[in-house]
């Protein structure tokens, strides 16, 4: 197979977007002139020069080298480092009607898309054997979505990311949702900011060196996934998404001594392991590789391995309403039902003095829990200052790890990238059973 076109969703839901075009670009064959120009929605239509349409695609004529740009994208959606900035990409814009709303898709080659994703996920100046690690696993991911959306349009039954009951919300987050297009170009999916994150000669020296090269499992790519810091321990896939077994995402520990894991589903190991602090590949506090690894507002989060929050109950039950639209009440107690294999709560039963409801998996418990999303769910909380009806009125959360903890640990990778090992013994690490194969 040739290298594939992706479709990446970059400003979604939007009433009237900002653009300007470069020159080389055709509107229906005809050529378009390099100016600021904009869309908006009128009557579920599109409006450009005065014309409504149901769908503007604007045709680079050189795909590698034409550049447009969309004003105000958002980054960070939802995190605490959301913001907004203009932002230049390689390849076609395409604009669609969404829900009454305009949405702008990057029509890109994978290859430029992958040298986006590693400038934007990491730093471009990171080293090489990190950098041709995640351009292995940014393209295996991105490869093994699309052949799952393939599989889902074929598939008779109903693919479900939850259930609700009255007791309880059980909900995973994956992109399941992006029906019209690829992937989109936050963390929801993987960080891509076009060209905007300067890239490097050596971003490019490994794209070539690295050129088609996937992950696989059983003749199948692999669902690679990634997290920023796995605190010590990577989690299992189902424990996080969907109850489908990936032998190649399992729990191990992020470190190559034979030394045995504790059983961190039991809830007293996971306490004495999450208010430890011991050793791993990502338990670092070097400056040096942290600023060669993380984008300028990913050093906004000083600590990561070990983190550690305070809330009055106000804040806390105030939150939680805020976030989960239930009104719990004063906020009793946050009980964990269930853990993984890494210490994260799957399921976290919520007491409150009007509402007792559970909650799972991580990424909505991270979610209930913060005002954008909690580091992560391998947390124990302590209560303090119990008033005199016995209701705590502080809640400390002492916690492990940045992220969902599963597939490649961002951290952990790149000290061992800084320790020599290859960026093949880095994918063997946290991919066990997996094997690296050239696709196209």
């Amino acid at each position: 197979m040739g290298e594939p076109l992706i479709h990446v969703g970059i400003l979604l839901q939007q009433q009237k977007i900002d653009f300007s075009l470069e020159a080389g670009y055709k509107l229906n064959g005809r050529d378009i002139r390099p100016a600021d120009y904009s869309v908006e929605i009128v009557e579920g239509k599109i409006l450009f020069d005065e014309k409504l349409f149901d769908e503007l695609l604007f045709e680079a004529d050189a795909l590698h080298h034409n550049v447009f740009e969309l004003k105000n994208v958002i980054i960070g959606v939802q995190f605490h480092w959301e913001r907004k900035e203009d932002q230049q990409f390689l390849g076609s814009l395409k604009f669609i009607v969404e829900n009454d709303s305009l949405s702008a898709i990057n029509i890109v080659s994978l290859e430029d898309y992958l040298t986006s994703v590693i400038s934007s996920e990491m730093s471009a100046t990171s080293s090489e054997e990190l950098l041709k690690a995640h351009a292995v696993i940014s393209r295996s991911w991105l490869l093994a979505q699309i052949q799952k959306s393939h599989t889902l349009e074929k598939s008779e039954t109903t693919y479900c990311t939850s259930f609700e009951t009255s007791t309880e919300i059980f909900r995973w987050y994956d992109r399941e949702n992006h029906n019209r297009f690829d992937v989109c170009a936050d963390d929801h999916c993987q960080r891509y900011q076009g060209i905007t994150r300067q890239s490097t000669q050596l971003v490019k020296k490994v794209i070539q060196e690295t050129w088609g090269e996937v992950l696989l499992y059983d003749n199948a790519i692999c669902d690679a996934r990634f997290s920023k810091c796995c605190g010590g321990v990577m989690e299992t896939f189902e424990n996080v998404w969907e109850p489908v077994v990936h032998p190649y995402l399992q729990a191990k520990p992020d470190h190559t001594e034979d030394s045995p894991l504790p059983d961190l589903t039991d809830e007293k190991n996971a306490e004495e392991w999450i208010r430890s602090s011991p050793p791993a590949f990502c338990n670092t506090q070097d400056a040096n590789i942290l600023r060669e690894v993380l984008n300028e507002y990913d050093q906004e989060t000083a600590h990561f391995y070990r983190w550690q929050i305070t809330y009055s109950q106000e804040e806390i039950s105030s939150l939680i309403r805020r976030r989960s639209g239930i009104d719990f009440g004063e906020i009793i107690a946050l009980q964990p039902l269930e853990r993984g294999r890494s210490g994260r709560i799957i399921r976290l039963k919520i007491i409150g003095t009007k509402r007792v409801m559970t909650i799972g998996k991580e990424l909505e418990i991270r979610r209930t829990l913060s005002k954008s999303h909690l580091y992560s769910s391998a947390f124990v909380v302590d209560t303090q200052d119990e008033d005199e009806d016995g209701i705590p009125q502080s809640f400390t959360f002492t916690g492990a790890g940045w992220g969902h903890g599963v597939g490649l640990c961002q951290i952990g990778a790149a000290i061992m990238a800084e320790k020599g090992y290859s960026y093949i013994e880095i994918l063997q690490h946290y991919f066990p059973q997996s094997e690296t194969l050239r696709n196209y």
